[in-house]
């Protein structure tokens, strides 16, 4: 249980501090969306879209390829050699997305915004820079340090942002010569928003300064093939994972036959609701984050398939209950999220509950995952994962045209639930671990049949929306409670929560 407990830790560690700049920009989005409607959040929906598949072709796999080498490997050497490989390509591919701005910004459907495009490369630049002292602090378990700069990461994002979209209108509207507006362009718009993300990577590249103060140019030819072959297959994984979680906000203009203007507001509304369903997905990056180290430290144990089981298990416990917790409180979640904007935003409500047990089947997905990373067969993950992404591009081609982003994001289920059960089926044949299939499904039933119950069975007789939220309240706490007791026995050793289940 000691492995556990670490890596439960671990992930407080890494999770409150992950979660509160998630939340913090969780947060700022959901202002956006206040601020502007559908249409005019549909070109930042584009270039986050498009800003996960550049990440993977900026840091190829590295990441990964570190953590897996680091076990066998002098550290410095490996990471002075990862380091000047990582420096050299992003200089290069930068260079190019910035020669090449006008033809793929209207490749990328942003023809009439290049800049918003530009200034995606710089947040890129800084962000892929950035990767290998990450994750040597990771490594090196400093999550306090990992903590402070991914906190104030986001805390200049907020700022700027509210500086830009809000102080600045309000004081240009006064006086547009004021010296504060100093930098300020009124038409930019809600572009200020890709700024703002820009200026606060490259002053978090500036406080990583110490790690950066390490290198030395060193570079082992030989070391760096040997990475590059774990490493090559990763990134055919990483895209075929951006493809099956992106492709259908960069291909809904695509595929659709209507005016401009009617695209642009479902693409805003399909982005507001992937924003509200990614609230799951904070804590599947957030366990990911520690997990990735831990598993690998784990590998030379003796009961690391065993201890592999047991994560999971708490995996699938956490996600379940923070899926009933968003499935019950939509109504309330989505009225937050949306202000004055709900009746332009709350047609697409309906696709969140989809899209986040999406997520938690992406997030299982990850865990099998290791089996691959373990025995280096990393290929066979990579095909896993091209296939999920060729289901997502033929069920999107088919669903968008006739159900919109309904059928996109069932696309998106069907994707992520084929993808983990044949890493299921295959991790049990190279790299055997006892999972307990069973009762993971069981929580995931209850969690779907008690949000069954009260959307169709209880909220049609129900008109308050305080008294639809004290039903959903009640019958979360109810099956936090249910799970707690099925459990106690390993949840009492746990950190934090252990002396509130013992109570129990």
């Amino acid at each position: 249980m000691g492995s556990v407990k670490k890596l439960a830790g671990q992930t407080l560690w890494y999770g409150v501090p992950t979660i509160a700049t998630r939340f913090l920009g969780y947060l700022l989005s959901i202002f956006l969306f206040r601020w502007y409607g559908p249409t005019q959040t549909a070109d930042i929906t584009q270039v986050y879209a498009l800003i996960p598949f550049l990440n993977i072709l900026f840091t190829y796999g590295l990441e990964t390829a570190y953590f897996r080498f680091v076990q066998h490997t002098e550290e410095k050497r490996l990471f002075n050699t990862l380091s000047v490989s990582i420096i050299s390509s992003t200089i290069v591919f930068s260079i190019m997305l910035l020669l090449f701005t006008e033809p793929l910004a209207r490749f990328t459907s942003l023809e009439t915004k290049p800049e918003y495009f530009r200034w995606m490369v710089y947040i890129l630049f800084f962000d892929t820079l950035s990767a290998i002292p990450f994750a040597r602090l990771r490594h090196q378990e400093r999550p306090r340090k990992y903590a402070f700069v991914k906190v104030m990461n986001i805390s200049l994002t907020v700022l700027l942002s509210f500086y830009f979209l809000r102080f600045c209108p309000l004081r240009y509207a006064q006086d547009p010569n004021d010296s504060l507006l100093l930098f300020y362009n009124p038409s930019f718009g809600i572009g200020y928003y890709i700024v703002a993300n820009a200026i606060a990577s490259a002053i978090s590249l500036l406080l990583l300064w110490e790690e950066w103060k390490a290198l030395r140019i060193e570079f082992d030819a030989k070391l760096w093939k040997q990475v590059m072959l774990y490493a090559y297959p990763l990134i055919i994984v990483g895209f075929g994972g951006m493809i099956n979680e992106m492709l259908s906000r960069l291909v809904y203009s695509h595929v659709l036959d209507l005016p401009i203007e009617e695209e642009k507001r479902q693409l805003g509304i399909f982005g507001a609701s992937y924003k509200v369903a990614v609230l799951i997905t904070m804590f599947i990056q957030v366990f990911k984050m520690a997990a990735e180290p831990f598993f690998f430290k784990q590998s030379t144990g003796d009961n690391a398939a065993r201890t592999y089981a047991r994560v999971m298990k708490f995996f699938v416990m956490a996600c379940s209950l923070m899926w009933l917790g968003i499935a019950l409180g939509l109504p309330l979640i989505t009225r937050i999220a949306y202000g004055e904007n709900f009746a332009a935003y709350n047609e697409g409500s309906a696709i969140i509950p989809i899209l986040a047990m999406a997520s938690v089947f992406l997030g299982i997905y990850y865990n099998l995952s290791i089996w691959y990373k373990l025995t280096n067969k990393t290929w066979t993950g990579a095909w896993i994962t091209l296939g999920g992404a060729l289901v997502t591009v033929l069920l999107n081609v088919w669903w968008i045209p006739l159900f919109g982003y309904t059928g996109s994001a069932w696309a998106t289920f069907i994707c992520y639930a084929a993808m983990m059960l044949v890493s299921y089926r295959m991790g049990q044949r190279y790299y055997p671990v006892p999972y307990a299939w069973k009762k993971y499904a069981a929580y995931l039933l209850i969690a779907v049949g008690l949000y069954v119950l009260q959307n169709w069975g209880i909220n049609p007789f129900i008109s308050s929306l305080w008294g639809k939220g004290l039903i959903a309240a009640a019958l979360f706490a109810g099956y936090a409670v249910f799970m707690a007791k099925v459990e106690k026995k390993e949840l009492v050793k746990l950190p934090l929560i252990g002396r509130f289940v013992a109570k129990l």
